[in-house]
């Protein structure tokens, strides 16, 4: 079967029976997070089993009979989607690691303290995630368990996901640079040029990214821009 370092296991149980397949690690993690990766860089084998530690394989009948398909790329697809796959300690703490990284930082670019409506930094969100002893699923999406992280920080200081509403006046000279950058600075909701080349600008953005979002349109247009930013929702 190859070295045991190469593969570990994925499972799922049907109607109270075990089927288990070889994957390669990180393909079968990233598969699992929603990336796109090939099937076929995930599979280790193309044999479904009852029990890898035994060799035991499972029938063509009762594969047939639990998945509605003999197509091992179907079934792998749905043991990945739907089982679970297997962690050493150091695997799982690395991933519940880097995906508690990632709601950190989702929750920080979404969420403002709705009292000043400023951004929170993520140096005091991660304080809020020692004391709460928030827990992390290394196989769910980062959006979702921030929002209910979200929740329970809630008990201990003001915090809520929002939208911010930029509105930007650009000098005539930059409105071109500006324009081009729009787009990757938030979700464009009005464009407007003035008679004398300028442009004015309105962008819905995530309101923890307000700062990062005011300083890159100042930077386009050397501190010239005219902003104002007011929390939406």
């Amino acid at each position: 079967m190859g070295r045991k370092q190469d593969y570990i296991v994925a499972w799922t149980t049907i109607k109270g029976k075990r089927f288990e397949i070889l994957v390669r690690p990180d393909p079968a993690f990233k598969f699992k997070e929603g990336e796109k990766v090939d099937l076929d860089d995930v599979l280790w084998t193309d044999t479904i089993y009852r029990d890898v530690k035994k060799g035991l394989k499972a029938s063509p009948e009762e594969v047939k009979k639990a998945f509605g398909t003999d197509d091992v790329k179907k079934i792998a697809v749905k043991i990945l989607k739907e089982g679970e796959i297997q962690l050493t300690e150091d695997q799982r703490r690395k991933l519940i690691e880097a995906k508690k990284r990632q709601i950190i930082t989702y929750i920080a670019r979404n969420a403002i303290d709705p009292k000043t409506g400023k951004p929170i930094p993520e140096a005091r969100i991660e304080t809020a995630f020692e004391q709460l002893r928030i827990g992390v699923d290394p196989f769910k999406s980062a959006e979702s368990q921030a929002l209910e992280a979200v929740r329970q920080i809630a008990r201990l200081m003001p915090i809520r996901i929002a939208k911010a509403l930029v509105r930007a006046l650009v000098p005539a000279q930059y409105s071109g640079r500006v324009y081009k950058e729009l787009r990757r600075l938030g979700e464009v909701k009005r464009t407007d040029w003035q008679t004398d080349g300028s442009l004015l600008v309105e962008l819905e953005i995530p309101a923890g990214s307000q700062i990062d979002v005011v300083s890159r349109l100042q930077n386009l247009t050397r501190g010239s821009a005219k902003i104002d930013v007011k929390v939406v929702k």
